[in-house]
Formats: structure tokens, sequence, C-alpha cells
């Protein structure tokens, strides 16, 4: 059967090296539920962007304090915050051996990779005009960050087989809404060709 989102793609493109970054999004022990499954294609969409000298940045979903520090999302979730400094606040073995800089790690508190972050900075800085989203929860802070990349004016392109979220509903769901207003869909086939065709 067929992806519900296939209908809603209808625009094609494929990153411009030159240009983009890899933002891969809360691949954490506390989602390793979620991001177990997707491990191998989110390995294997990092190796393609490092093959293709790619920068690649890793949020981390994390909370200094859970009084003073969650938002809305600590009344959304009834408390259940990652709480920075436990094993559940840290990258997946495997994702965190690919990090090969300190300042490639951005901390945030909120679904958006953006809000009151380091990002943006670091996008402008190296001439970013482009980002690949990874990662999890697909509709939730990778959605959110994508949809904010847009909105600033970043030309945006979105795993669908390298997210995951709680269940295939709400992640077809995203990737409905992304293709129809917001977002270019690749895999990781579409990325080896475009990106390593020379």
């Amino acid at each position: 059967m067929a992806s519900s989102w296939r209908k809603y793609e209808t625009r094609k493109r494929d990153p411009n090296p030159k240009n983009v970054a890899l933002l891969v999004i809360d691949m954490q022990n506390h989602f390793s539920s979620m991001a177990k499954p997707i491990l191998h294609n989110a390995l294997t969409t990092i190796d393609l962007c490092r093959r293709a000298s790619i920068p690649v940045f890793f949020t981390r979903h994390v909370h200094k304090s859970l009084t003073t520090d969650t938002t809305m999302l600590g009344e959304w979730w009834n408390g259940d915050m990652i709480l920075d400094g436990t094993p559940d606040s840290e990258l997946i073995s495997e994702i965190g051996l690919q990090v090969t800089r300190q300042e490639e790690v951005v901390e945030k508190n909120t679904y958006s990779g953006f809000h009151n972050t380091c990002l943006q900075e670091k996008l402008v800085e190296i001439g970013v005009e482009e980002v690949i989203v990874i990662g999890v929860m697909t509709n939730l802070c990778c959605e959110t960050t994508a949809r904010e990349a847009f909105v600033r004016g970043y030309r945006v392109f979105f795993s669908t087989d390298a997210t995951a979220t709680v269940n295939k509903e709400l992640h077809d769901a995203t990737l409905m809404n992304l293709a129809y207003g917001f977002a270019y869909l690749v895999d990781c086939d579409t990325l080896r060709r475009g990106l390593l065709r020379n």
C-alpha cells in the first residue's frame, strides 16, 4: 500500500552540498524506543553527509531544572521531562560517537532546535542556506524545527526513513503537512544519489 503522504510530494529537489547542513534531532536515550528502529538510516544519513563534507549538528533536548526550565512542556507531558546530566539526556551511544566536536551539539528545552539556542548563529556563520532534518520525534521536535527553519528562510529537506515517532499515523501526518507546505521529502537512497553523484 502506498504511503498516504506520497500524493502531497509534488516537489522534488536535491540538497546543495555546498550550503546545506544536517540537523540530527534528539537521538537520545530517552527516545531510544523510537530512535533504535531508524538508527541504521540515521547513521547512513550522517555518513553520507560527512562524505559530502556537509556540516552536521546534533540537538539534545534537556532541562536544567524540573521546576523552572520546563515551559509549557512540563504541563503538557505531566512533568515527564529530560533532566540534563541523566542517562536519558545523553545521545544514544552510536550517535554520540558521530560527534566530532562539542560545538556540533546544540542543547534545547522545547520542540524547536532554533528557539533560544545558538543554532541559527552556527548556521549563519558557515553560510548554510538549506537543512536536512532527521531524528525523533517526527511530529514534535523534527517537525517544529523543520517548520521554523522554513519560516527563517532555509530550504528544508525532511527525511522519511530517518525520522520516527510513536506511530505511523502521526509520522505520516507530519510528512503530509511538510510535503504540502514546508519541505522536500528525502530518504537515504535519494540523498545518496543527490549528494554523491560526482
